[in-house]
């Protein structure tokens, strides 16, 4: 299939999946097998991390207003009660530090995980079923209702829990997050919204590490072919995740995460069926 057409499919599903708690490194794994794409081929593997920065650039889009918000309360927030060390930036970049260096240092296992169709097919299903559970039962019992009422103690638990997506590919990053935050008591409105400022320096941290790691261990330089393909994946991961966001923040508050759980299960059992059915 012609490049450009696969880093366009790979970029709506990238687009569509990154902060769904559905796992986009899941499902943009299943569509480079599908599209029968070199899985072995260092520059498909650094497309598919590299291009969730389009998917990043969308929240700072959407989010600006609350970014420049948050920018200017700092260090003491709106209400005046507020201090450096628990402020939304404070914690965003707390969490992130708590999940940044134990993925760091697994970061072999963790590449060697993108490989196994089987694990994640049982991290897809897994996760669902967790997801589930969680958002029934931790959702009425919701204490924090907005980011900036936040605590030290949940912005640490959610990163220590992006420690178990990172390592087990399926698991999704969001999906940890959210449901690590309704466990810590935030609303789903907070634990979404938390998720998404998260995810700025997560995957900025990721993305440019596998981008700058592709360029220094490759012999031959990254062509103009293979650059305009992924500023192609890029362009279009970056549109649909700024569609998605808009729906997703407005769904989950009347909805919950329910239905993503239940597709989880679906696809996570289709996964593990497809894994098995190759290793007979």
């Amino acid at each position: 299939m012609n490049d450009y057409i696969s880093a366009i499919i790979i970029g709506i599903i990238e687009g569509l999946t990154e902060f769904l708690p559905v796992s986009s490194t899941a499902h943009i794994r299943l569509t480079q097998d599908l599209l029968q794409l070199p899985l072995d081929d260092s520059y498909w593997k650094m497309f598919a991390i590299v291009i969730q920065l389009g998917a990043i650039l969308s929240v700072l889009v959407y989010f600006r207003t609350r970014i420049v918000e948050f920018v200017q309360s700092y260090p003491t927030g709106r209400s005046g009660l507020r201090t450096w060390w628990n402020h939304p930036i404070a914690l965003v970049i707390l969490s992130f530090v708590v999940t940044a260096i134990p993925c760091f240092i697994m970061d072999k296992f963790i590449g060697d995980m993108l490989e196994n169709k089987m694990a994640i097919g049982w991290a897809l299903l897994l996760g669902g079923l967790v997801m589930w559970y969680v958002d029934r039962t931790y959702s009425p019992r919701a204490t924090t209702e907005k980011m900036e009422d936040m605590t030290l103690r949940q912005a640490i638990v959610i990163g220590l829990t992006q420690i178990l997506a990172a390592a087990f590919p399926g698991t999704s990053r969001s999906m940890s997050t959210i449901a690590g935050g309704q466990i810590m008591g935030l609303s789903r409105s907070a634990a979404l919204e938390f998720s998404f400022f998260l995810s700025i320096p997560v995957m900025v941290a990721a993305t440019s590490f596998k981008l700058l790691q592709f360029i220094l261990k490759e012999e031959t330089a990254v062509s103009t072919h293979q650059w305009a393909v992924l500023a192609v994946g890029f362009v279009v991961s970056f549109l649909v995740a700024w569609v998605v966001i808009a729906w997703f923040m407005t769904w989950v508050r009347r909805h919950g995460f329910t239905p993503f759980a239940i597709y989880r299960i679906i696809i996570g059992i289709f996964t593990i069926a497809w894994a098995y059915r190759e290793l007979t």
